[in-house]
């Protein structure tokens, strides 16, 4: 197989888990970092978790990515703040 092989076949439907700390209305950061590359009719499903002891938030946002570089534009996105720890 190439090394140049797109493992998606674009547009789909991908989640992404976003992770912070429960604080400062994390939720609504996240989704307005979303808002600015994807259509809110293109975003399927917001779910969150809550860690033990809730210092936590996970929110998995599945979302239509309609290219390679639409999705790599999201993924820099919510890497560039420091209020996201981790991007799945």
């Amino acid at each position: 197989m190439p090394l140049d092989r797109e493992v998606y076949d674009f547009p789909t439907a991908i989640p992404l888990k976003v992770i912070g700390r429960n604080e400062d209305e994390f939720e609504q950061f996240v989704m307005g970092l979303f808002y600015k590359h994807v259509h809110v009719e293109d975003i399927h499903r917001v779910s969150q978790r809550l860690s033990r002891g809730d210092r936590y938030l996970a929110l998995t946002v599945t979302f239509t990515a309609h290219s390679r570089e639409h999705l790599d534009a999201v993924y820099a996105e919510l890497q560039s703040h420091q209020r996201v720890l981790f991007v799945i």
